[in-house]
């Protein structure tokens, strides 16, 4: 992974630019006032991230940039703070002390708002397999900067591993996590989601595997839930109750562990 700074190339950008790269085994490229399609083509690579003030961005020639941020996760951690329910939190009965694993973490919002919930006292555990989110997430949740000091310190309080969550579940012992989330790729694209969108470019796109709920249920102690469209017969495949939501696109699916089910 190659790393550069914004246009602005500030002496603390530049630092933070050189401390990532060295810590994920990347390339850290001088800005120079270059272009960032011209870097691309210069130095042969297929994506570049660009680290700017209180925020990290991953540019690819011809498809869209794709910067970290909350987005929505943003508006659900505040209610969450101001004590209200969340859909997520409720399907995974998340309680404050709780010990989460976000096997498929993407840009970390889920993650967030688990940690938000678990509190101080908690731990959230977030795992993405590709190498570019990974380097994203990693600059993103030390140095995202909001209006809610909150949330930025949920970010930071979220550990984060680059492997492939079936991987990692096989390393973690019986009954160490109280909730194991899945959110992959929905098998169908939802167009109308412009958020998503550019995720799809870096995510992994691959089915969840049954292997994968078998070591969910050997590692967690309450609940492995998972996160797809309305309809989908992954819920079906996986052996997921779905929580049905009045006019909700996406739906959560439960496993409770607990009562074995």
């Amino acid at each position: 992974m190659y790393i550069t700074t914004g246009d602005t190339e500030a002496t603390s950008l530049v630092e933070r630019a050189r401390k990532l790269a060295q810590s994920t085994g990347g390339t850290y490229v001088p800005r120079n006032r270059t272009s960032l399609t011209r870097m691309l083509e210069r130095y042969g690579v297929n994506e570049i991230l660009v680290v700017l003030k209180g925020r990290a961005r991953l540019f690819r020639k011809d498809a869209p940039q794709l910067e970290f941020h909350p987005s929505m996760g943003f508006v659900r951690a505040k209610r969450v703070l101001r004590g209200e329910p969340d859909p997520m939190l409720d399907a995974g009965l998340v309680c404050e002390g709780d010990t989460i694993l976000d096997c498929t973490a993407g840009l970390g919002t889920d993650a967030m708002v688990f940690s938000v919930a678990a509190g101080k006292s908690g731990r959230v555990i977030a795992c993405e397999s590709s190498p570019a989110l990974y380097v994203l997430l990693m600059e993103g949740m030390s140095h995202y900067e909001s209006n809610q000091p909150a949330v930025d310190e949920a970010f930071r309080r979220i550990k984060l591993h680059h492997a492939n969550h079936l991987d990692l579940l096989r390393s973690l012992p019986d009954r160490s996590c109280d909730t194991i989330y899945f959110d992959p790729m929905f098998r169908e694209p939802m167009m109308d989601s412009s958020a998503i969108q550019p995720l799809r470019e870096y995510a992994n796109a691959n089915a969840l595997a049954e292997e994968s709920i078998v070591e969910a249920k050997r590692v967690a102690r309450k609940r492995i839930v998972m996160k797809e469209k309305r309809g989908s017969v992954e819920f079906t495949r996986l052996g997921f109750e779905v929580l049905d939501r009045a006019n909700a696109k996406t739906l959560y699916g439960v496993i409770n562990v607990e009562s074995g089910s």
